[in-house]
This record gives structure tokens, C-alpha cells and sequence, in this order.
């Protein structure tokens, strides 16, 4: 059996029709303004919910308490306070 020798150029050529014959249209589930989107509101609600779980377990308080301006300007006092 004797094997033909493919140049360099007719593998190329090969390359590029089986390329275009693979090619599947993607279609999107969500648009990526809508994931954009989902990931701020995600990122927004484990920061609140993170505040909420640190300032009530560890720090003692009411969970409602850290949506308050009052609770706010009191840690900034306590943090810029000079010694």
C-alpha cells in the first residue's frame, strides 16, 4: 500500500475545510449585560449579608443594626479615633 505524501499546503487547505464545516452557532442562555448584571447583585448581597452575620455573631448586635447610618459612623469614630 503505497501512501500518498501531503504537502504542507494541501494539509492547511484540509485544515481550514474541516474548520469551517465544525463550526456550531452559539447560542447564549443569558446575555452578558444580564450576567454583569447577576454578579453585582450577588457580590452586593454576600457583602450586606456578610456585614449582617460578622457585626451580629461576632460583634454582638442586631443584624438589622448594620443599616443604620448610626452603627456606620460609629465604627469610622472608633477607627480614625486618635490614641
Amino acid at each position: 500500500m503505497e501512501e500518498k505524501q501531503v504537502t504542507r499546503e494541501e494539509y492547511r487547505q484540509q485544515g481550514k475545510q474541516t474548520e469551517n464545516v465544525k463550526k456550531r452557532i452559539r447560542i447564549r442562555l443569558l446575555p452578558i449585560w444580564l450576567r454583569l448584571v447577576i454578579v453585582i447583585v450577588l457580590i452586593a448581597a454576600s457583602i450586606s449579608a456578610g456585614a449582617m452575620i460578622g457585626y451580629s455573631v461576632i460583634g454582638g448586635g442586631k443584624a438589622s443594626d448594620v443599616f443604620k447610618k448610626s452603627t456606620w459612623t460609629h465604627i469610622v469614630d472608633l477607627v480614625n479615633k486618635d490614641i
